[in-house]
C-alpha cells in the first residue's frame, strides 16, 4: 500500500529536521498501519569514520526493548502452565535473595533498586547468572514490593533467569527459536550483524564524535541486549498490536501485557506500565511500547492499537531524545491517514448461559448502560 504523497513528504521532513536539530549520527524511522510496514526512511551515517550510510535495513542496538521480548516469553510459559505470574521468584529460582511475584517483576513493581549490583556500568562488564545470583543479596529493596512503580533493569535480568530455569534451554535459545524465529524477524538478532551501526555520544560544541565501548551484559541480557532494524522493529509493533499468530502469543495476552499494571507518572498520570510494555498517555490516546538506551543508541518504539498504527525509530547517538518525536509521527500519521474502521456485520448467536443476562438491567432504579 502507497503512503500517501502529502504524508510521506511530511514525515520525511519530520526525521530530516530531528537529524539535524538534535545532531543525530544518523536515524531510521518505520512506520506501520493495520498490520504493514508503509514507510521507512534512513538519514545520517552508521558509521562515522567509513562514511557508511545508514538504511532502514542497519542494525541498531536496542537496550531496553529487549524487554518486551522477556515478557512475551515469560507469558508463553504462563499460558503453557510452566509458572503463574503470583509465583514468587524463588518457587523457579531456587535459593534466590530476593523473591518478589513474577507479575511485580513484570511490571516494575518489585521495589528492587534499578541496577544490578556489581557497578556494572562502571565497569563495562555485567555478571554472568551464577554471579548475579550469588551476590543477589547485595541488592538492595528500596520500596515495599508492590508499592508504586521503580523501573529495575535487576528485574529483568531475573525473569531472563526465570525463563531459563522453566524453559530448560538458555534465554538466547528460547527467544531465537520461540518468538524471532516463527515471528520471521530475521533482521533480530543478540549480537550484531555485519553492517551494523556504530554508536556514538556526539561532542558538544564541535562537530565531533566520540566512539561508545561496546558493552558486555552478562545475565543482564534479557535486560537490553538485542540488535534490530527499524523493519523488523514495525514487525513486532504490528504483532503486538494485533497479533495474528496466536501459537506465538494468544490476542488476550497481548492485550493482558497491555493493561495498566503500575502508573509512573504519579502527579499527572501521563504514563504507566503494563507486563513489560511502557505505556503513554497522548491526549485520548494511549500508546503500547517501550524505549531503549545503551551506550551510544538510543531506541523507540510506540503503537496504538486502536488506531492500529505504529512508529519505531533508532539512532546511534546516546544523547537523543525519541519519545516525543515518535509521538510527532504516530499523530501525523493517524491525522492524515487513519485506519477506516471495519463494517459492522451480524455475529454469531450467543451461548445458551448468556442469553438469560441479556436486555436491561436496572441498579436502585437507574438503568445501567
Amino acid at each position: 500500500m502507497s503512503t500517501p504523497e502529502p504524508l510521506a513528504a511530511e514525515l520525511e521532513r519530520l526525521v530530516r529536521k530531528e537529524q539535524r536539530e538534535k545532531r543525530l549520527p544518523s536515524i531510521a524511522v518505520s512506520v506501520m498501519r493495520d498490520g504493514e510496514l508503509v514507510w521507512e526512511l534512513a538519514v545520517g551515517a552508521a558509521d562515522v569514520e567509513s562514511g557508511r550510510e545508514a538504511t532502514p535495513g542497519t542494525q541498531y542496538r536496542l537496550g531496553s526493548i529487549t524487554k518486551t521480548f522477556t515478557a512475551a516469553a515469560v507469558m508463553q510459559l504462563r499460558d503453557e502452565g510452566g509458572l503463574d505470574l503470583e509465583d514468587t521468584l524463588d518457587k523457579h529460582v531456587e535459593g534466590a535473595k530476593h523473591a518478589p511475584t513474577i507479575r511485580r517483576l513484570l511490571s516494575h513493581t518489585s521495589g528492587l533498586q534499578r541496577e544490578t549490583h556489581h557497578d556494572a556500568w562502571l565497569r563495562q562488564r555485567f555478571a554472568d547468572v551464577d554471579e548475579l545470583l550469588d551476590t543477589l543479596d547485595r541488592a538492595e529493596g528500596v520500596l515495599p514490593p508492590g508499592a508504586r512503580f521503580h523501573y529495575s533493569n535487576l528485574s529483568f535480568a531475573l525473569l531472563g533467569i526465570l525463563v531459563e530455569r522453566v524453559s530448560g534451554i538458555s534465554y538466547r535459545e528460547y527467544v531465537e527459536t520461540r518468538v524471532l524465529k516463527p515471528l520471521h524477524l530475521g533482521q533480530t538478532s543478540f549480537d550484531p550483524q555485519d553492517g551494523a551501526a556504530t554508536g556514538y555520544l556526539v561532542q558538544p560544541y564541535v562537530e565531533g564524535v566520540w566512539t561508545q565501548a561496546p558493552v558486555t551484559t552478562g545475565a543482564w541480557i534479557s535486560a537490553g541486549q538485542l540488535w534490530r532494524t527499524v523493519r523488523d522493529l514495525a514487525r513486532w509493533a504490528a504483532f503486538l498490536a494485533n497479533p495474528t499468530d496466536e501459537a506465538v502469543l494468544r490476542r488476550e495476552t497481548v492485550e493482558e501485557m497491555r493493561t495498566l499494571q503500575s502508573l509512573d507518572d504519579h502527579v499527572h498520570w501521563t504514563g504507566g506500565y503494563g507486563l513489560g510494555l511502557q505505556l503513554l498517555r497522548d491526549g485520548e490516546r494511549i500508546l503500547a511500547g517501550h524505549g531503549g538506551t545503551m551506550p551510544g543508541f538510543i531506541a523507540g518504539v510506540f503503537f496504538s492499537p486502536a488506531d492500529k498504527i505504529g512508529v519505531s525509530g533508532l539512532t546511534n547517538s546516546s544523547g537523543a531524545r525519541l519519545v516525543a518525536f515518535l509521538e510527532k509521527l504516530l499523530s501525523a500519521t493517524v491525522g492524515t491517514w487513519p485506519v477506516p474502521p471495519k463494517p459492522w456485520q451480524v455475529e454469531d448467536a450467543p451461548p445458551d448461559d448468556v442469553v438469560p443476562l441479556l436486555g436491561i438491567w436496572f441498579m436502585e432504579g437507574d438503568e445501567i448502560i
